[in-house]
């Protein structure tokens, strides 16, 4: 059970580990080119969808607890999830002088395709 959740818990610092590295390459994008509102609407998704994988973390670990000691268990909150993507849609939206969209929503997906990536590697 414990090289289960040292497994996970390594898992997840790889994933949040590259997607700071993503997002350093894209702040460097924003402040050295001229794709600004592109990079900025990357950094935005990049930044929402790290903080979604880190709230899926801790209620992963909470449920997890919540079956070790028989008590109840909560919900896993997919509605907070999606709100906050949703907000992050919304800014782009709202001041598009900053945010691409497009790039918010790539941004949104992009912890999703370092998943796939290092799912692949690690099973190689």
């Amino acid at each position: 059970m414990t090289e289960n959740l040292s497994t996970y818990n390594n898992a997840f610092r790889r994933y949040i580990k590259y997607s700071l590295y993503l997002l350093s390459i894209c702040v460097l994008g924003w402040g050295f080119t001229s794709y600004k509102q592109v990079f900025l609407g990357l950094v935005l998704g990049i930044a929402v969808s790290m903080y979604n994988v880190w709230s899926m973390h801790r209620k992963i670990d909470r449920v997890g607890q919540a079956v070790t000691e028989g008590t109840k268990v909560k919900t896993m909150g997919s509605l907070s999830r999606l709100m906050t993507a949703g907000l992050a849609v919304l800014i782009a939206t709202r001041f598009p002088e900053y945010f691409n969209l497009i790039a918010v929503v790539v941004g949104l997906l992009m912890i999703y395709l370092i998943m796939l990536i290092d799912f692949y590697f690690a099973s190689k």
